[in-house]
């Protein structure tokens, strides 16, 4: 039975890594149906909504959906866009895997294969409980970890370490000093941990996970951890592998999952033919995954490494002079 999904084109780059992503996702003749909703600077002008109803009722219909990068306005009021849809669908598992490619411009162009699995829902990033005074002296912001939030991300970790063949999953906090929130989530990831004898358990506090990866990244599997400290963490693996561009990220639910390009929607390079697919691309390797088509993905993943290591048509980012366009087709034909 074939399989819809929704796609979402973005703002700036979004429709040419799109246009891109599609063009290789053809390739690989994956039997999926595209339904095409807006959202951002593009749903704004439409229909006057950052994030139109039909939109959430697509991705709630079909369960599943591939997103270029939004824009969301800066001031006016406008909250983020893509916390509104992980809260409005309660995606809370954040997973971003960091793997070191050939001929890129990064610290580690080998040895480093590691996936953050971030809460996505609670912990630094409430949009309640944050104030200032009225003298503008004071700034207060409430952080709520809660028993049931941590359980559910770190089992989400160990589940996927256990489906992926990884050996270890590292707990990340800050319980010496915020014990209260940080330390629940320790102690729920060492009660989880009792139910995973097969799977290595570590737990490292933030600041020295930060020089760890740095020095030797290669001693991580899975990192487990807070919304904030899997914010940072998950960028910091990003530029040890090359950089945004090579970042693609899931944001998963009970009943639903959106697939990413985690990077921003680069308005200067806008239809230029310039914008790097590859976070897109490897967004949907993810995706493949989730829906049932591991070969696909594996497939995908393989294209895009031997078309690093042909340096044939690569963006200018990534030191070619190719486009957009005929990079995706490159990978295209190496599917």
């Amino acid at each position: 039975m074939t399989q819809t999904i929704t796609v979402i084109r973005g703002d700036g780059i979004g429709p040419e890594i799109m246009d891109a992503t599609l063009l290789v996702l053809a390739a690989l003749n994956v039997g999926l149906n595209y339904e095409e909703a807006d959202a951002g600077l593009v749903a704004l002008e439409k229909h006057g909504d950052l994030l139109p109803q039909a939109t959430l009722d697509s991705i709630k219909k079909n369960k599943v959906a591939l997103k270029s990068p939004l824009t969301t306005p800066v001031g006016g009021g406008f909250s983020s866009i893509n916390v509104a849809l992980r809260r409005h669908f309660d995606l809370y598992a954040n997973v971003r895997p960091a793997t070191s490619f050939p001929n890129t411009k990064s610290r580690f162009a080998s040895g480093v294969n590691l996936i953050t699995v971030r809460e996505n829902t609670e912990g630094a990033y409430l949009s309640e409980g944050q104030s200032l005074s009225e003298d503008g002296e004071v700034a207060l912001s409430s952080v709520r970890v809660t028993r049931k939030g941590s359980e559910r991300i770190v089992r989400y970790a160990f589940e996927l370490a256990v489906k992926t063949g990884r050996k270890k999953v590292t707990a990340v906090h800050k319980a010496n000093i915020i014990k209260s929130t940080s330390g629940l989530f320790l102690n729920v990831a060492r009660e989880v941990a009792k139910e995973y004898p097969a799977i290595q358990f570590e737990e490292m506090i933030v600041d020295n996970t930060c020089m760890q990866l740095v020095m030797r990244p290669e001693q991580f599997d899975v990192i487990v951890t807070t919304n904030l400290f899997g914010d940072i963490l998950s960028d910091l693996c990003a530029g040890l592998v090359g950089g945004l561009g090579l970042a693609p990220g899931a944001n998963i639910g009970e009943t639903g999952a959106i697939f990413e390009a985690v990077h921003g929607s680069a308005p200067d390079i806008a239809g230029k033919g310039l914008a790097n697919p590859c976070a897109l691309l490897l967004a949907a390797a993810q995706m493949l995954d989730h829906v049932g088509q591991p070969e696909n993905a594996t497939r995908l993943r393989n294209a895009i490494v031997a078309t690093l290591e042909a340096k044939d048509n690569l963006t200018p980012d990534l030191g070619g002079t190719g486009s957009t366009m005929s990079f995706a087709k490159a990978i295209a034909s190496r599917v």
